[in-house]
């Protein structure tokens, strides 16, 4: 009797390991696959503008990425409704400042860094989380982040198949602008979100499924190299088939638990790693199980020891594998 519905994931055609340089972007589901990826060492790249959920938003954000937009005074607004700080509607308040000029030096820096590490990324992961998008009454642009602003400043609506698989389409435009040679990883986000009710979060996410199918299925119409690629990877349905129990959610029971991170994180590295660098990867969290051991009195001879040990073993550990950088973890020895 088989009581557990495994999802099928087709073999990919392209692998990571540790010389990978891999960028993400789109909902908190991105900001927490990256962060297992981060964890274990390789070279990340996460929402550097911030969280954002719907396709349209995001073909906004990466194409100012890409075509190396300086923002101006005109891209900033300040907050007189609650901090008087000044905000980007293209950006998460963490690149938001005290003072105009300090907010767009922030967001052209982000830009640079972004285009800088687009420009030598290996793998995009794309992950979308809702068809619906806020937009500005005044000018009809898409928000990315409302800031607590005054509700009657937007118009909300969920988009229509097309206008998502535009969107997609658009992402991938700007993605290739900058690095005709990365492959892409396309996914929704398997959070539901139940403020729209049952119904409409259905709707918003086979909306996401039906434009992923087409750019999949049909190409984006963008031309690329020839080692590049767009893929899709079942997030959604391995939450939805192979994690259907609440003991896998949050208390919200609506964000996934640590648990079920950690298994989608496994079967990405089943899928995008070689057996080798899955190897590599168990050697790295059992090392690093031990460096992050908690240390009582550092100056003690024991201490020394330990940590004598530990420098030694990162060091092995990067001449025995490509890419690997555990600085972070070696202490400095009295």
């Amino acid at each position: 009797m088989n009581l557990y519905t495994k999802v099928d994931i087709p073999a990919t055609n392209f692998k990571i390991d540790y010389s990978s340089r891999l960028a993400f972007f789109g909902s908190c589901f991105a900001d927490n696959i990256s962060a297992q990826f981060a964890e274990r060492k390789f070279k990340v790249m996460a929402n550097p503008f911030g969280t954002v959920y719907n396709p349209i938003s995001l073909a906004s954000q990466v194409k100012a990425i890409a075509e190396g937009k300086v923002f101006k005074d005109k891209d900033v607004f300040k907050d007189e409704r609650c901090d008087g700080l000044w905000h980007c509607w293209s950006a998460h308040s963490s690149l938001s400042a005290h003072t105009r000029e300090e907010c767009i030096d922030k967001l052209n820096a982000a830009t640079m860094q972004t285009r800088d590490f687009l420009q030598k990324a290996d793998i995009v992961f794309v992950t979308l989380g809702t068809s619906f998008v806020y937009f500005l009454k005044g000018n009809g642009e898409p928000v990315s982040n409302c800031h607590r602003q005054d509700p009657n400043l937007f118009t909300r609506r969920m988009i229509s198949v097309e206008e998502a698989t535009d969107a997609i389409r658009e992402i991938v435009a700007s993605i290739r602008l900058l690095n005709p040679n990365t492959s892409i990883v396309l996914t929704v986000s398997p959070l539901r979100h139940m403020s729209d009710g049952a119904h409409n979060n259905t709707l918003s996410k086979a909306t996401l499924q039906l434009a992923i199918n087409e750019i999949v299925k049909h190409g984006s119409g963008i031309a690329a190299s020839a080692g590049d690629f767009i893929e899709y990877f079942p997030s959604y349905e391995i939450v939805m088939d192979e994690l259907r129990d609440y003991r896998f959610y949050e208390s919200d029971m609506v964000h996934l638990s640590r648990t079920a991170e950690e298994y989608i994180f496994e079967r990405m590295a089943d899928t995008y790693c070689s057996e080798i660098t899955c190897g590599h990867i168990a050697k790295v969290e059992k090392f690093l199980k031990g460096a992050r051991h908690r240390i009582q009195d550092e100056s003690s001879p024991a201490t020394q020891d330990f940590l004598k040990k530990i420098n030694a073993q990162a060091a092995q550990l990067e001449t025995e594998i490509p890419g690997l950088n555990l600085s972070d973890e070696k202490r400095p020895v009295k």
